[in-house]
C-alpha cells in the first residue's frame, strides 16, 4: 500500500493539474472515498476520530462538490492540496487556494493521528489569522511528507 500511495502521489504531482473525481466508496467501508484522476486513483480511509471533519468531507463527495476540481499546490516532500472550487474553472497561471476560505469546521485533534505521508488533512490558515485553530470547510491535503532520520525527528521534537 505504501508503494501504491508514493507512487500516486509522484503521478499527482507531476500531473497536478488533472481534474479529480471523488467519490464514496459503496459499502461495506462507509468512509472510504476513491479519488480519480487521469494519473490514477487512490483510496482514502477517512477517520472515525475527527467526525466533524469526515462526514464534511462525506457530505461534500456525496453532493459532487470535488468533481473538477484540481490539486492546485504542490509541494515536494510536503502536500498536494486540492479542493478549491475556483479550481473547476481556473485559467493557467490563475492564483488558487482562497476559494470558499470563510467556511470553517471546528478543530478535532487526536494524539493517535499523524500527519504522514499518505494521510488526508483538512487545510486552515495559520494561527496566527487563526488562533482557534479551525479547518477550513472544503479544502484538503494529502501529505508528501519525507521520513526523518531519528537525529532529525528529535530536533523537531525539541522544538514544541
Amino acid at each position: 500500500m505504501r508503494i501504491f500511495l508514493s507512487a500516486f502521489l509522484l503521478l499527482a504531482i507531476i500531473s497536478c493539474t488533472a481534474p479529480t473525481q471523488v467519490t464514496q466508496v459503496s459499502p461495506p467501508a462507509p468512509t472510504q472515498v476513491k479519488i480519480s484522476t487521469d494519473s490514477g486513483d487512490i483510496v482514502l480511509r477517512l477517520s472515525d476520530k475527527t467526525p466533524l471533519h469526515r462526514d464534511n468531507f462525506l457530505k461534500l463527495v456525496k453532493e459532487g462538490f470535488y468533481n473538477g476540481t484540481l490539486f492546485h499546490r504542490v509541494v515536494n516532500d510536503f502536500l498536494i492540496q486540492g479542493g478549491d472550487p475556483e479550481s473547476k474553472n481556473a485559467k493557467p497561471g490563475q492564483l488558487l487556494g482562497d476559494g470558499t476560505a470563510n467556511s470553517r469546521i471546528p478543530p478535532e485533534f487526536d494524539s493517535t493521528l499523524f500527519h504522514k505521508r499518505g494521510a488526508l488533512g483538512a487545510s486552515r490558515k495559520n494561527d496566527d489569522k487563526n488562533p482557534n485553530k479551525e479547518s477550513g470547510a472544503y479544502q484538503f491535503y494529502i501529505v508528501d511528507g519525507r521520513v526523518l532520520t531519528d537525529k532529525q525527528l528529535d530536533e523537531v521534537e525539541e522544538r514544541f
